[in-house]
């Protein structure tokens, strides 16, 4: 499906070089643009056709210059099946209460991300986050957007994903979990849960935004399989594994 984006509201900036997060003795530089408040929704739903990712009220893609290690990466719902191990992580949350609600940060949420970042990203560039970037995070946005929450049965919260409704699909912008809970696997099963809800209300994708091959940080997306990758402003279907990708951090889904 072809979408319209009015580029006549729309311009584009480029960032300075700055380290890269991911890969070691790199440098990166971002493509970044405004989305207006007017159609905001539509705008984003194309830019992520292309590979851009939002954060608040805008929308980024990386432009380096000497490598493109960062591929935009989505999950074909249709032909999606869990493999023996996705079956046991989905078996050990089925416990979890899911319930999607409006884009507003609360207190105890905010408690869970310090308490994420802290333990699994500490020094990361989200590690000095105070309760007004967070209140940003979620709430500064020009999209259809939404938060799910993952709770036991004693109503813990357990788990939390800012997800925004495109056209064509569900978008991860960002996950955390309770980090002491290592064994549910949750933040693999957070994807897996978004790869069901997608079917359920007949979506075709789950964007779970940049695949960088290499990196402890972001490799764990390639073992979400049927994938496809954007190549030359095309998806393409990912070769099949042809061994176990190496072991990250459960999830970071930007």
């Amino acid at each position: 499906m072809t979408q319209y984006v009015p580029t006549r509201q729309l311009r584009f900036f480029l960032t300075g070089p700055s380290p890269c997060p991911y890969l070691p003795n790199l440098e990166e530089r971002k493509v970044f643009v405004h989305l207006p408040m007017s159609d905001g929704p539509a705008v984003n739903d194309a830019l992520t056709q292309v590979g851009f990712r939002r954060s608040q009220n805008i929308a980024y893609r990386p432009a380096c210059e000497a490598c493109d290690a960062c591929v935009s990466v989505r999950v074909p719902v249709a032909d999606w099946t869990a493999s023996r191990s996705q079956r046991r992580i989905l078996r050990r949350n089925r416990d979890l209460v899911r319930t999607l609600v409006e884009a507003e940060a609360t207190s105890e949420q905010f408690d869970l991300l310090q308490r994420y970042l802290s333990s699994r990203h500490p020094g990361g560039g989200m590690s000095d986050m105070n309760w007004l970037d967070y209140v940003a995070m979620v709430e500064d946005t020009a999209v259809r957007s939404h938060l799910i929450e993952y709770r036991a049965t004693d109503g813990t919260l357990m788990a939390c994903a800012l997800t925004d409704l495109l056209a064509d699909g569900l978008s991860l912008v960002y996950s955390f979990y309770d980090p002491e809970a290592g064994r549910r696997g949750l933040g693999q099963f957070v994807i897996l849960d978004h790869i069901r809800q997608a079917a359920t209300v007949g979506l075709d994708h789950v964007y779970l935004g940049y695949w960088v091959r290499g990196s402890a940080k972001m490799d764990y997306k390639g073992q979400f399989r049927p994938l496809q990758l954007l190549r030359a402003d095309e998806w393409v279907d990912a070769q099949p594994l042809s061994r176990p990708p190496p072991r990250g951090p459960e999830t970071r889904t930007d």
